[in-house]
Order: structure tokens, then C-alpha cells, then sequence
């Protein structure tokens, strides 16, 4: 994970601001930066989203390929992620560090959305137990400024919401052997519903106090945060504690009941956004990445 080093009179400063719930930026304790969002930035993918909050800089693409559904689950297709944290985004990350943050998210991906509460893993099912879609997510790290988590799920969801699925029809010779058949009309294609897709709220733990998209000062004040998967409606679906430090059992229900409060908000907003995006249509001006 990318850091900064900050001295003890600045770790008070941001620590003690905390505490008065006024942070460095001016924003309070459960507070976001303003956040960017631009859906098909990039044309050779089924569906992909550039996200940006504060400087941290996020690429999304989603390749969708057929292929053959995994033997415990016959009747549902899969995702498949990929996290590349550039080195241009921070020194850190040459290397093994990357290697091992990219493995590290690629996991509480899998977590989070690789199951059918999250996604309709049975509509990219084409034909139990022979054919089925395989959405490979490709997780493009450009810029770091804190708050990775937050920033990569809100990426992918909206890359996932972008995503446009060919249709499929199946054939079946006389022999009995089924071919597919794909559509060559770029209208005729399916979409995912992101309704149920979950976003993650990492709550920073600083002083006696935790807040939410911490920056990496806050983050250097921090020696334990908790990444709190939450659906629109306010479930919680995954928890995991990052950093050396520990959190007590009331600290964790606080942090929780923040997290839903702030996730339920956080998904809302992100809704409006995408919808009012798709329905400029595809006259719309690109103004970011690639635009």
C-alpha cells in the first residue's frame, strides 16, 4: 500500500482535527472527496469506467469471452480479476510491492462479487455445463492518494452497469452436439443488473474517533481500518480488518453502523450518476481518461 511520511507534530495536527470532526480538507468525519465518474472510456472492451476521488486515479475495463462453467457450478458463469498497480503511481509499487497489492485486492474482489448475491452469476450461463460467459475484469491502478478500496469497487461497479453481453442463441445439429451462435447487432446484447452489486466503506481508525476516504496523511495516522462491504439497502456482505493495530468489539459495531449509513448514501449517489450518464446517449462528450 502506497504511504507518506509525516512527522509528529503533523500526525497531531490531522489526529487532534479528528477528534473536533474537522479534517485538513475541511470535510467531516464521514465525508467524501468529490468523486468523478465516466462509464466506455475505453472502445475495444464489453463495458469499462475511469473513477477518480481526490487524486486517486482508477481504470476499469470488462472483457467478456465465452467459455466452459466451472464444475461445482454448472449453470452460472464467473468473473475473473486482474489488478495492475502502475508503478507511475507510485515509486512503491515497482516490483513485488505491486505484485502483492494487486493479489491482495484481486482476493476481497473475489469476495465480494464473485457470488450470486451480488451478481446474476446464472444469467451468464449459456449452456449448463458446456458454455457460459466469463467477464474478465481488468483493475488498471493509475494514481494513489488513499482510499484504494472504495475507489477500485466504485470502478467496477460502474464498469459492470457499462457492460454489454452479446446474445447468444444455441444450436443443436442433428447429432446432438450444441454450437452458439452470436449476435452481430451491437443493440441485441444483455445487461447486468448492478442493483444488488455491493460497494466497500473503509473507516480509518484515528484517535478514538474512525472516518471515512481517508487520504494517505489520515491513513499514516491510522494503525487499523476495517473494509466494510455494504449493498444499497444497507447489508453488510463482507468485512475484513486491514493494518498492525486492533479494534475493540464497540469500536467495530461503530464502524459498521457508519459504514451502512454511509454506504446506502454512497450507492444512491453513484445510481444517479451512471443513469443520468447513459441517458445523454452516445453523443456525449468525453471528458476524461481517453476522452
Amino acid at each position: 500500500m502506497a504511504s507518506v511520511s509525516l512527522s509528529e507534530a503533523e500526525k497531531v495536527y490531522i489526529v487532534h482535527g479528528v477528534q473536533e470532526d474537522l479534517r485538513v480538507d475541511g470535510r467531516g468525519c464521514e465525508d467524501y472527496r468529490c468523486v468523478e465518474v465516466e462509464t466506455d472510456v475505453v472502445s475495444n472492451t464489453s463495458g469499462s469506467a475511469r473513477v477518480k476521488l481526490g487524486h486517486t486515479d482508477i481504470l476499469v475495463g470488462v472483457k467478456a469471452e465465452t467459455g466452459t462453467p466451472k464444475l461445482e457450478k454448472p449453470n452460472e458463469g464467473y468473473l475473473e480479476f486482474f489488478v495492475d498497480c502502475s508503478a507511475n503511481a507510485t515509486p512503491e509499487f515497482e516490483g513485488r510491492g505491486g505484485d502483492d497489492l494487486g493479489t491482495e485486492i484481486a482476493n476481497t474482489l473475489y469476495r465480494i462479487f464473485n457470488n450470486k448475491s451480488s451478481v446474476d452469476l446464472k444469467s451468464l450461463c449459456i449452456s449448463p455445463r458446456e458454455h457460459c460467459w466469463i467477464l474478465y475484469v481488468d483493475v488498471l491502478l493509475l494514481e494513489c492518494d488513499g482510499n484504494l478500496f472504495d475507489t477500485i469497487c466504485i470502478a467496477v461497479k460502474a464498469a459492470l452497469f457499462n457492460t454489454r453481453i452479446p446474445r447468444v442463441r444455441v444450436l443443436e445439429d442433428e447429432e446432438g452436439s450444441k454450437d452458439i451462435e452470436l449476435s452481430d447487432d451491437p443493440y441485441d446484447c444483455i445487461r447486468l443488473s448492478v442493483e444488488n452489486v455491493p460497494c466497500i466503506v473503509t473507516l480509518c481508525k484515528i484517535g478514538y474517533r474512525h472516518v471515512v476516504d481517508a487520504t494517505l496523511q489520515e491513513e499514516a495516522c491510522s494503525l487499523a481500518s476495517l473494509l466494510v462491504s455494504v449493498t444499497s439497502t444497507g447489508v453488510v456482505t463482507c468485512m475484513r480488518k486491514v493494518g498492525k493495530g486492533s479494534l475493540d468489539p464497540e469500536s467495530i459495531f461503530e464502524m459498521m453502523e457508519t459504514g451502512k449509513r454511509v454506504g446506502k448514501v454512497l450507492h444512491a449517489s453513484l445510481q444517479s450518476v451512471l443513469h443520468k450518464e447513459e441517458s445523454l446517449g452516445p453523443k456525449r462528450q468525453k471528458v476524461g481518461f481517453l476522452g
